[in-house]
């Protein structure tokens, strides 16, 4: 190792989060020498979940500094075209995979398992599954730390990687009401039985204010995922490890909705597990600063949107410049903090203002908002304004200028 990459060696940080941001940093951060305790309240790495996509140069510097660029293409979904339909199944627009899925899409889950392997097998990380933070309480030499579960330990520096509903943040920050702006909508992603036969594609249906996509982006034969998009005026109020309430909110939503939706309600009163359905409010997160004093925000935590804001590429790029940032400055965090704070945020801002229109876009709120919906589609779906949506998509995945780090 050379001596800059010894430069952290000295620093034991704690992360909070085994999704995405929290092993890509802790591969960055490792590669450096920093020893890294990555702590999940999930069992084991989650699997499937959305699909996510990178898009231009900058992403995919990031991957291939973290050396996963040719993995994550071959684990692709290789999603093609996705066609809109009408309440009996007729189909009405084809959509390009150009248009759809960026660069490259690989499932949140497979990215996951990608940056788990390669961060376990490395002596300076350790990961602590079906745990999580209970307190923290900074002194002037670390952060005392405790656990629900293991006993505690005092950390150099904590790293909140752990969503939008961040525990970290909330401790060190303060109460998520303060941070969390609602846009509207929720969204739910689930398995289903792939009875239309779908390879490597998907179908969509709207109607005002709902949303319902049935894909198979694996191309496994038999699996699909359906996702569920509606509006509500007001926030809801319910238990995420409650399966049977969000089973009854989801129903009463979608009944009555065409095409699909008997069969896909169907498969979600099967599920067994609340681990098996992922649904949340569409929202984002707005923080005054990325960090109070030895605590750090990445990923969601941070600057998170559910949906529509590159925020997977947002949380590697976030990994890479927090990493470099913590090298740069010999490990003191005051400076490394500030600096990833200036050269990060702006960033995240603009992946923000992209996911804001994610909501009224899958599910606009009445007929003729649907059919302007459509028309968009079909306009930028023709070769020319295909590539200038392209450059546009891109334009908020490629608005940093990333510096060389040690």
């Amino acid at each position: 190792m050379t001596q800059q990459t010894q430069s952290l060696a000295h620093l034991h940080l704690l992360i909070s989060g085994a999704s995405i941001a929290g092993p890509a940093l802790a591969l960055q951060l490792a590669r450096r020498g920093a020893r890294v305790t990555v702590v999940e309240k999930a069992p084991a790495p989650r699997p499937g979940g959305f699909a996510v996509d990178f898009r231009g140069h900058v992403h995919r510097k990031v991957l291939q500094d973290m050396g996963i660029w040719d993995e994550v293409h071959a684990r692709q979904t290789r999603m093609g075209v996705q066609t809109l339909v009408d309440a009996d199944g007729t189909p009405r627009l084809d959509l390009p995979s150009s248009l759809m899925s960026g660069d490259v899409e690989i499932t949140r889950g497979d990215l996951a398992a990608i940056m788990y392997e390669r961060t376990r097998e490395l002596d300076n990380v350790t990961y602590v599954f079906g745990d999580s933070v209970k307190t923290l309480h900074e002194t002037p030499t670390g952060v005392d730390v405790t656990f629900e579960n293991a006993p505690p330990h005092t950390f150099d520096l904590v790293v909140g990687a752990d969503g939008l509903h961040s525990r970290t943040r909330a401790l060190a920050f303060g109460d998520e009401s303060r941070y969390l702006t609602y846009l509207g909508y929720y969204v739910a992603v689930f398995d289903v039985p792939n009875h239309l036969e779908l390879h490597r594609t998907a179908r969509l249906h709207s109607d005002p204010g709902r949303m319902l996509s049935i894909g198979n982006g694996n191309g496994v034969p038999g699996h699909a995922g359906a996702c569920l998009v509606f509006s509500s005026a007001e926030r809801l109020d319910f238990d995420r490890r409650d399966l049977a309430q969000q089973q009854k909110i989801l129903t009463e939503r979608f009944r009555g909705m065409g095409w699909e939706a008997p069969k896909v309600l169907e498969a979600l009163a099967g599920l067994a597990s609340a681990e098996e359905l992922y649904f949340d409010a569409i929202a984002q997160i707005h923080v005054d600063r990325l960090s109070v004093g030895r605590v750090v925000l990445i990923g969601d935590a941070g600057y998170g949107a559910t949906m529509g804001g590159m925020g997977t590429g947002a949380a590697v790029v976030a990994a890479y410049v927090l990493a470099g940032e913590l090298a740069e400055a010999g490990g003191d965090h005051r400076t490394a903090f500030a600096a990833y704070e200036a050269g990060f945020r702006d960033f995240a801002k603009g992946c923000q203002k992209v996911a804001g229109n994610a909501g009224p876009f899958l599910a606009p709120p009445t007929a003729r908002k649907i059919r302007q919906r459509d028309l968009m589609y079909r306009m930028l779906s023709a070769r020319p304004l295909a590539r200038f949506f392209k450059k546009l998509t891109e334009k908020a995945a490629t608005d940093i200028v990333l510096r060389d780090y040690p």
